[in-house]
């Protein structure tokens, strides 16, 4: 009689636990370290770190955007509150879910950075009508992916490991020049952009963080890139570089209104272009989850994704009448979990409850701004890296010696690095284009996809189509030293 399946009870388990869910069918009462709680202090902090991992990439969007469509600095400043309000609303719907709405993994969501450059063109000093127009244009193309989202999730069989692999890695490397700008400090027009206090205060938080991780055990180990943050931004309050002015100036408390800046309003061209831009994000939160699905050990089956693009795209829906953006899942995250091994969707949950409140609080939100870009940077480098790692991970799984898998993903990511390696690339294709071309992470998962099809599926040779056409989730990705990757 065979034995069930037995984990570990803590969340940072070493071995793989993708026979979770068989054992709930055998019925075994241990819960998938998924679908785990852990203790109120662990689960805070934890979340907490979630939080300052993605605190930048929540502001910036809309701290871009306010000044482009001609906001005052207290209007942009509002605009950064309601995208952590929303943020947290979307967060929640992924990890605890109701209904078929929620992918119920450690999933953040956020805004997302893929649709700034068409909210510009669409509300460039128009004000507070160039705002309503964003806003109307965001409702109508996440209602459609809301209804889109149950044949999209099917595309999950074009996904295997050539496909998974290149795009994870593409992630993680288009993810890194994020870091590399933090770590300069964020803002090319400052007199200090690039010096070598930035510089420097970026690689002394990496080593911090190096450091924590291979001193601290246990629960202290899992928090290096927390414990990292707060002792870099100590370090720079002597250097110089930490602005307290966010605390002097900021509301204790502050409600995002609804509609603040007016009724919604829908213009065709608007509406185009936002949708565009939504499905670059379906297909990123796919590829995301993908990735996901396979470090915390519960494959993201087309189920999974259906739920997952619901949230995004419900989130996204709901995110305008709180004068928020459109939201998408946030990779920096993926690399957190993949990372500290924490693997509780609870935790991610507690994040989201968190931004609510910074969201409802903004003197609470300004303490995570304290956090200096270079400090933030420093650990950035770790967590995009561990991303890309995985990538790599995945990508040993993919058979490169049969058919021509190791011409799709040499293709895939040459492509997929042009917008990273040169950035005007593509300047003189149309605007409308420039949403998906300038997307390393979009241009090379439609490539692998593409060139994917081309070879392993359409008169595929025998033996590589069959294989291919496994569920992602089929295939076992081995744990690496360092990496997290389960």
């Amino acid at each position: 009689m065979a034995a069930k399946p037995r984990f570990r009870k803590d969340a940072d388990a070493a071995a793989p636990d993708t026979t979770a869910d068989m054992a709930a069918e055998a019925g075994d009462d241990r819960k998938h370290p998924v679908d785990e709680t852990l203790p109120p202090l662990k689960m805070f902090t934890s979340g907490l770190q979630h939080v300052a991992a993605m605190y930048a990439g929540v502001v910036a969007p809309p701290l871009i955007v306010g000044p482009a469509v001609g906001l005052t600095a207290k209007e942009t400043a509002f605009l950064m509150g309601a995208s952590l309000f929303t943020a947290g609303i979307a967060t929640l719907l992924q990890t605890i879910g109701f209904w078929k709405v929620g992918a119920r993994l450690p999933f953040v969501n956020g805004v997302s950075f893929a649709g700034v450059a068409p909210m510009i063109a669409i509300g460039k000093d128009r004000g507070h009508d160039g705002i309503a127009v964003i806003f109307g244009a965001i409702i109508v193309a996440s209602l459609l992916g809301f209804v889109l989202a149950p044949y999209f999730c099917k595309l999950v069989r074009f996904f295997p490991p050539v496909v998974t692999g290149t795009v994870i890695t593409l992630i993680g490397v288009s993810l890194l020049p994020v870091a590399f700008n933090w770590s300069q400090g964020g803002n090319a027009t400052a007199d200090d952009y690039g010096s070598m206090t930035n510089i420097t205060m970026a690689a002394v938080t990496l080593v911090i963080v190096l450091a924590l991780r291979k001193l601290l055990r246990g629960f202290l180990q899992q928090i290096a890139i927390l414990l990292g943050l707060v002792i870099g931004t100590l370090i720079a309050i002597p250097a110089g570089i930490t602005d307290f002015g966010a605390i002097k100036d900021a509301d204790v408390v502050g409600f995002p209104t609804p509609f603040a800046f007016g009724a919604p309003q829908f213009e065709i061209a608007a509406i185009i272009s936002m949708c565009i831009v939504m499905l670059v994000c379906m297909t990123e939160s796919t590829a995301d989850m993908l990735a996901l699905g396979k470090i915390v050990g519960r494959p993201a089956d087309e189920k999974i994704i259906e739920g997952g693009l619901r949230a995004d795209t419900l989130g996204s829906a709901i995110s305008p009448i709180f004068n928020g953006f459109m939201c998408s899942a946030f990779a920096q995250n993926v690399g957190l979990v993949a990372m500290t091994k924490i693997r509780s969707r609870y935790v991610v949950a507690a994040g989201g409850g968190i931004l609510i409140v910074l969201g409802l609080v903004p003197v609470a939100a300004s303490v995570i701004a304290l956090v200096p870009l270079p400090v933030l940077g420093g650990a950035g480098i770790v967590l995009f890296g561990t991303v890309a790692a995985s990538g790599i991970q995945t990508l040993a799984t993919a058979a490169m010696e049969k058919g021509e898998n190791a011409l799709i993903v040499a293709a895939a990511l040459g492509i997929g690095l042009i917008p990273i390696a040169a950035p005007q690339f593509y300047h003189a294709f149309p605007e409308s284009l420039l949403v998906v071309l300038d997307s390393g992470i979009s241009t090379g998962c439609v490539v692998a996809i593409a060139l994917n099809l081309a070879f392993n599926h359409l008169g595929g040779k025998p033996g590589t189509a069959e294989e291919d056409e496994q569920a992602p989730g089929e295939h076992v990705v081995p744990a690496a030293a360092g990496v997290g990757v389960h």
